[in-house]
């Protein structure tokens, strides 16, 4: 069994969706269950988690009300302002739907220490009593930060995407592998095989590229801590949705059986807690 654990969804509109830049054209449309819902059948992935792209409310009901017409899609990591003094109660409203199983803030798009302001804190203190997640969308830069945050909320489960988005393209992998390794050192913490591609040279990329990104993770996380992530339809700008799934099968083969089918789908089940 395969899960893509992050996927997106969106109705294109140029005055919301302002981080789609003119370099990435490709994105500037609607991207809808009903087209990848035929992608995934045919790379034989068996569902998915929708991630939130746009930061409101809306965007988490948006996406929930595929999830509960679309089967195929497993599970909701939506928004919820957690710097608001209201947070609980609109966490315990979208948590009535058992579909609703994390939350994630862009933080990168935030100053370094974001993660550390109370405001935000007291809103992820709220998540774990509920049984939900967060993905961490965040630079190297911020890393520091993020270990405080996670060191704070022990009994939080935090998952990192998109390996924490290292420049790829640059080849230059060293600082960020130091980074990595203290931070796979947190026992509440998992990492997302994801969003690589567009990390890369979007028109050069070339497969040896993500050799040492992926081998680290493998390395410092184990095989209880990782999960697979086609980034779709972002990936796009780099990468065919085969594509990004041949990239991790590659540098993934020689693992164990056992491990495989953890990297590959039980992993998911278990971290975002996924009634299949």
């Amino acid at each position: 069994m395969i899960l893509d654990t992050h996927q997106h969804f969106w109705h294109f509109i140029p005055e919301r969706d302002t981080w789609i830049d003119e370099s990435m054209g490709r994105l500037k449309r609607d991207f809808l269950p009903v087209e990848l819902e035929p992608i995934l059948k045919k790379n034989a992935v068996s569902g998915c988690i929708a991630v939130q792209a746009d930061s409101s409310e809306a965007e988490t009901q948006f996406l929930l009300d595929f999830a509960q017409t679309h089967s195929f899609i497993k599970g909701v990591i939506g928004w919820v302002d957690l710097t608001h003094e209201n947070v609980e109660e609109r966490l315990t409203f979208f948590s009535k739907s058992p579909l609703f199983k994390g939350v994630r803030h862009i933080v990168q798009a935030e100053k370094n220490d974001f993660v550390l302001r109370k405001d935000f804190q007291n809103g992820i203190g709220h998540l774990a009593p509920l049984g939900l997640t967060y993905d961490l969308l965040i630079y190297p830069r911020q890393i520091e930060s993020v270990i405080q945050l996670i060191q704070t909320f022990p009994n939080q489960q935090f998952i990192l995407d998109h390996l924490a988005k290292p420049d790829i393209q640059s080849k230059k992998w060293e600082d960020w592998r130091t980074l990595i390794k203290e931070l796979a050192q947190l026992p509440n913490l998992a990492c997302k095989l994801s969003g690589m591609v567009t990390e890369a040279d979007w028109k050069f990329w070339e497969l040896s590229d993500f050799k040492p990104y992926i081998e680290t993770i493998l390395d410092v996380f184990g095989e209880n801590r990782i999960l697979f992530g086609s980034d779709w339809p972002v990936c796009l700008l780099a990468a065919e949705y085969s594509e990004v799934l041949n990239i991790v099968k590659e540098f993934t083969a020689s693992l164990s059986p056992q491990a495989q089918s953890k990297l590959w789908a039980q992993n998911a089940i278990q971290i975002y807690n996924l009634d299949l």
